[in-house]
């Protein structure tokens, strides 16, 4: 039997408004110094305070309400270093922050 071709109609894909936002990236070293990097604004990291790091981060979530924070720690900083760094952003109201995840292989 042949069938008589026909035209189809396929669905149409709008295009967003804003691409993906790059997280910011806090790291917190073996001495417990905090460094920022903002990939947006070149992605060279920077030795900040927690005030500069909070003020920095709510400058950024005020101009996108969707821009995440990543917190990295040196694999021999204490892991309540790094949880102590996401507690004072969430007493901060600083949201989306999470930790780095590995993909497995």
């Amino acid at each position: 039997p042949l069938i008589n071709p026909g035209q189809i109609e396929l669905p149409s894909v709008g295009k967003t408004a804003n691409p993906p936002v790059a997280p910011l990236e806090v790291s917190v070293d073996r001495d417990g110094k905090l460094m920022l990097r903002d990939r947006d604004r070149g992605g060279a990291e920077r030795k900040v305070s927690r005030d500069e790091l909070i003020a920095a981060i709510r400058d950024k979530q005020k101009r996108n309400p969707d821009q995440a924070v990543v917190i990295a720690a040196d694999k021999d900083v204490r892991y309540e270093a790094g949880l102590e760094v996401m507690d004072m952003l969430q007493q901060n109201r600083v949201q989306k922050v999470g930790l780095p995840a590995r993909p497995r292989n």
